[in-house]
């Protein structure tokens, strides 16, 4: 599906997004992670991000799920491992996240196949200003039912981030 590729270029080939990351008031532990996925050495990228993914910070999540692991240029490249890191960040209010993780689950990478799980995640990341994400919901609207679309709307205007 073109979704997750354009997904996946559009946040892969943004170093724009990479200084947002950086430019975080809790850039220390992370800087490691970014300096090796922009000299393209994902092994020490993994090394220096793993820590801080154990210990659920998103921006990491989010580096090693988009970057890392799901990147297919990376020799670490691995679906299986970057979806549910991008779910956890996702869930957990890290906007970054959730539209690779939408891309994720239009073609049922890492996380089961869903483009009604794929639509609500976008109507999320819109709601809180996710850039392209209006452009994206109306490409995924079209494949779902109108009651599939109510419902993930409503789904999406009640969901509540986890804390934990």
């Amino acid at each position: 599906m073109p979704l997750l590729r354009s997904c996946r270029a559009l946040l892969i080939a943004s170093p724009i997004l990479l200084a947002l990351v950086a430019a975080s008031s809790a850039f220390a532990g992370i800087e490691g992670g970014i300096n090796a996925i922009k000299a393209e050495d994902m092994p020490t990228a993994e090394k220096e991000l793993q820590l801080l993914a154990k210990e659920r910070d998103p921006r990491a999540q989010f580096l090693l799920g988009l970057y890392v692991y799901g990147n297919p240029n990376s020799k670490l490249f691995d679906l299986n491992k970057g979806a549910p890191l991008l779910l956890d960040a996702s869930e957990r209010g890290y906007v970054p996240a959730m539209i690779p993780l939408a891309g994720a689950y239009v073609d049922g990478k890492g996380v089961p196949k869903s483009e009604y799980d794929a639509f609500k995640w976008l109507l999320i990341a819109d709601r809180w200003n996710a850039p392209n994400a209006s452009q994206l919901i109306d490409q995924i609207a079209k494949q779902l039912k109108p009651e599939e679309i109510e419902k993930a709307k409503a789904e999406a205007l009640a969901y509540t981030f986890k804390t934990k």
